[in-house]
């Protein structure tokens, strides 16, 4: 019961902790994110898959993009590896059938990577954010508030 509480808590008191921010939605692979207040897109990619987002003035970024897939733990899994080879030291994952997050460190620097399985079964939606450490406190409650409105829109 407890559990139920603190999720419906948390869905009713998102659009308050949210207010001010955007919203990107992607037709290409109908999914959508909340954007924080303050990030500004850089346009959307040729291909349409995503977009990246900066906020002005501070060494942080979003990325957030879609694309197709043959089997969702395949390119969770791909994903992972790309960011060890690349010298990402992870320090949190948990990973489902129907979503994966991440979070990883290197030199200063944070990254956190959430993917979602889309309904057509063939795609996903991603966002990662990167920061310095620095930023971690601003940045925890982003995240969260990140994790909580990427949505594929055909569900």
């Amino acid at each position: 019961m407890r559990d139920v509480l603190v999720a419906l808590f948390a869905l009713l008191t998102l659009p308050v902790f949210a207010q001010g921010w955007d919203h990107y939605d992607n037709a290409r692979f109908g999914y959508s994110i909340a954007v924080p207040t303050g990030f500004v897109g850089q346009g959307e990619s040729e291909n349409g898959d995503g977009q990246h987002f900066a906020l002005p003035g501070r060494a942080i970024a979003l990325s957030v993009w879609g694309g197709w897939l043959n089997h969702f733990d395949s390119e969770v899994a791909a994903r992972m590896g790309q960011d060890a080879a690349d010298g990402w030291n992870q320090t949190y994952q948990a990973v489902t059938p129907r979503w994966a997050s991440w979070s990883a460190s290197a030199g200063g620097q944070i990254l956190y990577q959430r993917m979602i399985a889309l309904c057509d079964g063939q795609s996903y939606a991603a966002f990662r954010a990167e920061y310095g450490v620095r930023d971690r406190a601003e940045m925890d409650p982003v995240i969260e508030q990140l994790v909580a409105s990427l949505r594929g829109s055909a569900c």
